[in-house]
């Protein structure tokens, strides 16, 4: 009897530390290939091209170049910083920039470091993404005279992380997020909760700790039934941000919220600092 617990224990021990060495190397792994689940850059780089825009190319940090899709605002008009997706490149927001010119507003996208005419071998992070957004705006301001209080930061999915952190470095005076989350910790945690995300995320982009100090308005678009950032999330921004106007859309996912022109309508609204409260 002795001699079969003392086997027994041998082979509960063997297998808690196969399981160990098995959960081990999973957080690992996931630690090592993160960033190509948060940054799926798409293939090719294409050139934004739109009547009356431009490509900006403007020196980076450590002889980068920072790529920024401008199309000029009309003369008192207030200029829309947009930072996109994840899974987007500035051609992408071709479409975009034509909506927000079509309504009289600038519009002005920054590419990611690592993405389409930005690639390169290093790839994109959280840090290098807001130095690349930083480069963008300080161009924005001193070289094509857009002060902060004409500046709208938007951002959408990935990108509302950017245009949080811009808000807190004094960039912009009103913040549009579209299908905002929480932060890539949160996310995470969601999409693997038996693992440690807290302690494997390298880019937490943790919005929600910077939110109670932004005073300035926020608009958040959120649909119900987004399946990449859960509309929890949006929902709860909208209670942390003191200053914040919440539309959420019943039936929409993550990425056909602005097929409405209804919901295009109240960003142009908001941008030109007329919404006051939400619409149905």
């Amino acid at each position: 009897m002795t001699r079969f617990l003392a086997q027994a224990r041998r082979i509960v021990l063997r297998l808690l530390i196969s399981l160990v060495f098995v959960y081990v190397s999973l957080c690992v792994l996931v630690f090592l290939n993160q960033r190509h689940l948060v940054f799926p850059v798409p293939a090719g780089a294409r050139e934004p091209k739109l009547f009356r825009s431009m490509l900006l190319r403007i020196p980076g940090p450590e002889g980068t170049t920072v790529h920024v899709f401008h199309v000029p605002a009309p003369p008192g008009a207030p200029t829309v910083v947009h930072f996109h997706g994840n899974g987007e490149q500035l051609a992408d927001e071709i479409w975009l920039g034509q909506r927000f010119q079509d309504a009289g507003l600038g519009f002005y996208a920054v590419e990611y470091p690592g993405y389409g005419l930005s690639r390169d071998s290093e790839g994109p992070s959280e840090k290098r993404i807001y130095a690349a957004a930083q480069v963008a705006l300080e161009h924005l301001h001193k070289d094509l005279g857009v002060k902060p209080e004409e500046t709208v930061l938007q951002g959408q999915s990935l990108g509302s992380g950017v245009a949080v952190e811009m808000a807190t470095r004094g960039r912009g005076s009103r913040l549009l997020l579209i299908t905002p989350y929480t932060s890539i910790v949160d996310i995470g945690a969601g999409l693997f909760p038996w693992l440690p995300a807290r302690l494997l995320v390298r880019d937490p982009f943790d919005t929600a700790s910077k939110a109670p100090g932004l005073k300035l308005p926020v608009l958040i678009v959120h649909g119900t039934l987004d399946e990449v950032v859960p509309v929890e999330m949006g929902k709860r921004l909208g209670t942390i941000f003191p200053n914040a106007t919440v539309r959420i859309l019943d039936g929409k996912h993550h990425n056909d919220l602005l097929d409405s022109a209804d919901v295009r309508e109240q960003m142009f609204q908001f941008a030109r600092g007329e919404v006051r409260q939400a619409m149905p």
